[in-house]
């Protein structure tokens, strides 16, 4: 067994802290990895806090991993001692549904295995995540992290990223498209840098008229405000996409009326109550909604190396790992640019 240090959520009530456990020797299609810099994702707060359902307590989060692999298995093809690696936020899979083998395990259809809080398939094995200094991962589900990019800025790609990324590919959305980006956060500072690289002419839209500087340092081409109705009247009718990175109660229908017709908003934001839509604002224009996860290993792989060739990372913040319980609150509070990512030799 491999002893590993870590933070972990004791209970839903408490602050993190640190937490000690073993993980299993290294398989034949396993790495080890040294994880360097782990992000920390707002789905890290609902899920220590019970938010989104039953908890394997202690939980260790963490599903936006780069690191340094230190020892392979004896099958192990893909991956050498000594390379970058990076994980997300899944495990493993069933390998042999319809999504499996499409290559989109993330709608696995016995489910994925998460980063954390799920169980090992074939165990009662708890996972545990990225604030720990080691994780030990199935080659297949292993990602290969480019030496060009600064790898602090490359942690949160790993969910952050694809989730902005996955819907905007799938969707085709490139030259000639009108997109707008709907909150400015660890989300939509990605959403913002994807869509203007894909040759897309990218609007923020936000309520906040602090966030226009930023907007513009991003790339975006413009800033429309929101919490202005008359500006609100003016972009009737005008993007192609918007996609909605918020994950706080809000009002849909207010944003699909910005559609064109055909146009489509892209949910990634997932907000604790249902949404309520108004049919006719959909059919009256053959608007549609959608909603995207994250996306599968190969897709994963595709945004990396897109990035590595376009000098793509997230804003961070770097911290240590005690800080961990004020950067939940600042996060709670939206004081953070872009995404807080932890510096795991300070557990060591």
């Amino acid at each position: 067994m491999i002893p590993v240090k870590a933070y972990a959520a004791y209970d839903a009530e408490n602050p993190l802290k640190p937490y000690t456990f073993e993980r299993k020797e290294v398989g034949a299609h396993q790495v080890q990895i040294e994880i360097l810099y782990s992000g920390v994702c707002h789905s890290d707060i609902h899920t220590a806090k019970g938010d989104w359902g039953p908890v394997v307590y202690p939980l260790v989060p963490g599903h936006e991993i780069v690191g340094r692999i230190v020892a392979v298995g004896s099958e192990v093809s893909k991956f050498k001692v000594g390379e970058l690696a990076g994980v997300g936020c899944f495990v493993d899979s069933c390998r042999v549904c319809p999504s499996c083998q499409s290559g989109e395990e993330q709608f696995c259809d016995e489910g994925m295995t998460g980063t954390y809080n799920s169980v090992e398939r074939g165990t009662n094995i708890p996972t545990r995540g990225g604030y720990s200094t080691s994780i030990i991962v199935d080659e297949s589900y292993t990602l290969h992290v480019s030496e060009k990019l600064d790898i602090k800025g490359v942690a949160p790609l790993l969910c952050a990223g694809i989730t902005t990324y996955s819907p905007l590919r799938y969707l085709k959305v490139g030259k000639g498209h009108k997109v707008g980006v709907l909150g400015l956060g660890g989300l939509g500072h990605m959403a913002v840098k994807f869509a203007v690289s894909f040759g897309a002419e990218v609007t923020m839209l936000s309520h906040s008229p602090s966030k226009e500087a930023d907007a513009k340092k991003l790339g975006a081409h413009k800033f429309a405000l929101t919490s202005d109705p008359a500006t609100m009247e003016s972009l009737a009718n005008s993007f192609d996409f918007i996609l909605n990175t918020v994950s706080a109660k809000h009002d849909h229908n207010a944003y699909l009326n910005l559609l064109t017709t055909n146009g489509t908003m892209i949910v990634v934001g997932a907000p604790p109550a249902p949404a309520e839509i108004p049919v006719f604002t959909l059919i009256m224009k053959r608007r549609s909604i959608i909603g995207s996860l994250i996306g599968g290993i190969k897709e994963t792989q595709e945004m990396l190396d897109y990035c590595a060739e376009h000098n793509i990372t997230s804003d961070v913040e770097i911290i240590d790992m005690s800080y961990i319980n004020e950067a939940y609150d600042r996060m709670n509070r939206s004081d953070v640019k872009y995404r807080f990512v932890i510096d795991m030799a300070s557990l060591k």
